[in-house]
């Protein structure tokens, strides 16, 4: 299934580029998430919890960033883990994308349930998916983007005192 979400924060490419470039920084920023373990070479080990109303879901696992482009500001993350209690495994990809906007910064990012594409399933199925009801986990992922906007708008918008 793949989701998307573009925002756009009120400071330069660089200054945004710069924040993406320190996983832990963006980890400490996202509420439920937390490194427990960087493993070297852009891995890390982590924990991401989301809660919808009554439903708590824990997550355990790994991120991996397998690419980044300077030039282009575009990340790649993979990540994959498993629900604490059994009740079941993620694995998606993360690009976050920047682009200039205005004087600002316009920030694509979009998650790819990969297990699907793994199945052999070609772009239009997964493509098809996305018209399906969600479950949980689709809820706890798209949960956990809407939490990432609010951060980064939170973040890089300029403080405006009351009048």
């Amino acid at each position: 299934m793949l989701i998307k979400n573009d925002f756009e924060v009120a400071e330069p490419v660089d200054k945004v580029w710069q924040f993406f470039d320190n996983i832990p920084q963006v980890a400490a920023c996202l509420p439920g998430a937390e490194l427990t373990e960087d493993l070297g070479d852009d891995k890390y080990k982590g924990r991401v919890a989301v809660r919808m109303g009554p439903v708590r879901l824990q997550f355990g696992g790994t991120a991996e960033i397998t690419e980044r482009d300077e030039a282009a500001k575009r990340v790649v993350v993979h990540a994959a883990g498993a629900e604490e209690k059994g009740r079941g495994q993620a694995s998606m990809v993360i690009t976050a994308a920047l682009t200039q906007a205005g004087r600002g910064t316009k920030v694509a990012v979009a998650q790819d349930r990969i297990e699907r594409i793994d199945r052999g399933e070609s772009s239009e199925q997964v493509a098809a998916a996305t018209a399906t009801p969600a479950g949980g986990l689709t809820l706890g992922l798209r949960a956990a983007m809407m939490a990432l906007t609010r951060v980064f708008r939170r973040f890089f918008l300029p403080y405006q005192p009351a009048s």
